[in-house]
């Protein structure tokens, strides 16, 4: 399936998210490393050119997927398995409480 995210912070693309075979990715954008106001997302996802991998999906963006009565809304609503992490993260985290977002990546250069 292979999907991806586009990452967001504060509104501006910092990075990529991606599911693959044998795990999920997280990467930097350029771009983003090199502004100067650049911040990690999170403290366990330093800012660094080189991809992380994480065999299990990262802790980070599962703290951004609902939990509790709205977890069972966006699965209802959204026929979306409660244990489908990305696919959750996709539909539910494009205007969370906090400065990261998460948007579906459609095909654009990932930079």
């Amino acid at each position: 399936m292979n999907r991806k995210g586009i990452v967001l912070f504060d509104g501006i693309r910092c990075g990529l998210i991606s599911e693959a075979d044998h795990g999920f990715e997280f990467k930097y954008d350029e771009a983003w490393l090199l502004n100067e106001s650049a911040q990690p997302i999170s403290l366990t996802l330093p800012l660094q050119k080189e991809t992380f991998f994480s065999g299990t999906f990262f802790s980070f963006f599962d703290g951004l997927v609902p939990e509790g009565w709205l977890l069972g809304i966006a699965t209802v609503n959204w026929k979306v398995d409660s244990h489908d992490r990305m696919g959750l993260l996709l539909l539910a985290c494009r205007d969370p409480i906090g400065a990261v977002s998460v948007i579906p990546f459609k095909g654009e250069s990932n930079g």
